[in-house]
Protein backbone atom coordinates (compact mmCIF):
# COMPACT_ATOMS: atom_id res chain seq x y z
CA UNK A 1 0.00 0.00 0.00
CA UNK A 2 1.44 3.38 -0.94
CA UNK A 3 1.28 6.41 1.34
CA UNK A 4 -1.46 7.95 -0.83
CA UNK A 5 -3.73 4.94 -0.19
CA UNK A 6 -3.38 4.90 3.59
CA UNK A 7 -6.16 5.94 5.88
CA UNK A 8 -5.48 8.88 8.18
CA UNK A 9 -6.51 9.02 11.82
CA UNK A 10 -7.38 12.11 13.80
CA UNK A 11 -6.72 11.36 17.44
CA UNK A 12 -6.86 12.99 20.85
CA UNK A 13 -4.61 11.91 23.70
CA UNK A 14 -4.82 12.87 27.33
CA UNK A 15 -1.65 13.40 29.36
CA UNK A 16 -1.21 12.58 33.03
CA UNK A 17 -1.71 16.28 33.85
CA UNK A 18 -5.14 16.14 32.11
CA UNK A 19 -4.00 18.27 29.15
CA UNK A 20 -5.09 17.17 25.68
CA UNK A 21 -3.25 16.88 22.39
CA UNK A 22 -4.86 16.46 18.97
CA UNK A 23 -2.94 15.12 15.99
CA UNK A 24 -3.09 13.05 12.84
CA UNK A 25 -1.30 9.86 11.85
CA UNK A 26 -1.51 6.89 9.54
CA UNK A 27 -0.49 4.51 12.34
CA UNK A 28 -2.17 5.01 15.73
CA UNK A 29 -0.24 2.30 17.56
CA UNK A 30 3.13 3.63 16.43
CA UNK A 31 2.15 7.19 17.31
CA UNK A 32 0.96 6.23 20.81
CA UNK A 33 4.24 4.40 21.31
CA UNK A 34 6.09 7.56 20.29
CA UNK A 35 4.01 9.71 22.65
CA UNK A 36 4.77 7.33 25.50
CA UNK A 37 8.51 7.43 24.94
CA UNK A 38 9.11 4.12 23.18
CA UNK A 39 10.90 6.08 20.44
CA UNK A 40 13.11 9.15 20.12
CA UNK A 41 10.34 10.81 18.07
CA UNK A 42 8.14 11.66 21.05
CA UNK A 43 7.94 15.37 21.77
CA UNK A 44 9.80 16.91 24.72
CA UNK A 45 6.43 18.15 26.04
CA UNK A 46 5.25 14.58 26.60
CA UNK A 47 8.26 13.41 28.62
CA UNK A 48 7.05 14.92 31.90
CA UNK A 49 3.37 14.14 31.23
CA UNK A 50 3.38 10.38 30.73
CA UNK A 51 1.54 8.14 30.49
CA UNK A 52 -0.32 9.34 27.43
CA UNK A 53 -3.72 7.70 26.83
CA UNK A 54 -5.70 7.66 23.62
CA UNK A 55 -9.15 9.07 24.42
CA UNK A 56 -10.61 9.52 20.91
CA UNK A 57 -9.89 8.69 17.28
CA UNK A 58 -11.67 8.80 13.96
CA UNK A 59 -10.69 7.67 10.48
CA UNK A 60 -10.41 9.81 7.34
CA UNK A 61 -9.62 8.66 3.87
CA UNK A 62 -7.03 11.27 2.99
CA UNK A 63 -4.60 13.63 4.69
CA UNK A 64 -6.48 16.76 3.64
CA UNK A 65 -9.69 15.68 5.36
CA UNK A 66 -7.78 14.67 8.49
CA UNK A 67 -5.96 18.02 8.66
CA UNK A 68 -9.24 19.94 8.30
CA UNK A 69 -10.86 17.91 11.07
CA UNK A 70 -7.80 18.30 13.31
CA UNK A 71 -7.98 22.07 12.83
CA UNK A 72 -11.68 22.13 13.67
CA UNK A 73 -11.11 20.15 16.87
CA UNK A 74 -8.24 22.41 17.95
CA UNK A 75 -10.34 25.54 17.40
CA UNK A 76 -13.17 23.99 19.43
CA UNK A 77 -10.77 23.07 22.25
CA UNK A 78 -9.39 26.62 22.34
CA UNK A 79 -12.88 28.10 22.49
CA UNK A 80 -13.80 25.84 25.42
CA UNK A 81 -10.80 27.12 27.41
Amino acid sequence: MTQKNKDWWVYIVKYSDASLYTGITTDRERRMSEHNGDSKKGAKYTRSRRPVNLVYSEIHYNRSMALKREGYIKIYQEQKN
